[in-house]
């Protein structure tokens, strides 16, 4: 594979953005959002949707349960998906010995065959950064960011031909 940063454009199809390609911003974000709770709120969603984007670099078994996570984002929103988060790290604890419980992603449809896609509408190299963040323009604003890379990431996934 070229290096993307010599080429312009990402793994994912996306082209650089001023802080270079995708994984330039998902670190970024990642560094960023450890100093900002607020910000933090959308890290599954980023992680999700970064690694659906990117599956070279994520584990394949997780993705159909990240596929499935992103889904319930968009259909039931943040504080939804925040609560299924907290309830799968409650049970995962080394205490509990239960397991991660998939019932709550069961209506969401399992990650499509075929994959990956080869592009989608939106990707993390277009999340505006200004003023040395990526809240410059306010939380709300780039929870919508984040909203529409989630979007994309399911809607590229639902594309692919079996």
């Amino acid at each position: 594979m070229a290096d993307e940063r010599i080429t312009g454009q990402c793994d994912c199809g996306a082209p650089a953005g001023p802080l270079g390609v995708c994984a330039d911003y998902y670190h970024a974000i990642l560094a960023e959002e450890q100093a900002d709770p607020r910000m933090y709120r959308w890290h599954a969603p980023v992680v999700c949707a970064y690694l659906l984007q990117h599956p070279s670099e994520a584990h394949e078994r997780h993705l159909d349960n990240q596929f499935r996570l992103l889904q319930l984002y968009l259909d039931r929103g943040l504080d939804a998906l925040l609560r299924v988060a907290a309830h799968q790290v409650a049970r995962n604890n080394h205490r509990a010995r239960t397991g991660y419980d998939l019932t709550p992603l069961a209506a969401y449809a399992p990650l499509p065959a075929g994959g990956p896609p080869r592009r989608f509408r939106a990707a993390f190299s277009g999340l505006p950064f200004g003023g040395g963040s990526f809240v410059s323009g306010g939380y709300e604003a780039y929870g919508n960011g984040v909203e529409a890379i989630a979007g994309a990431t399911v809607e590229a996934w639902r594309s692919v031909p079996a």
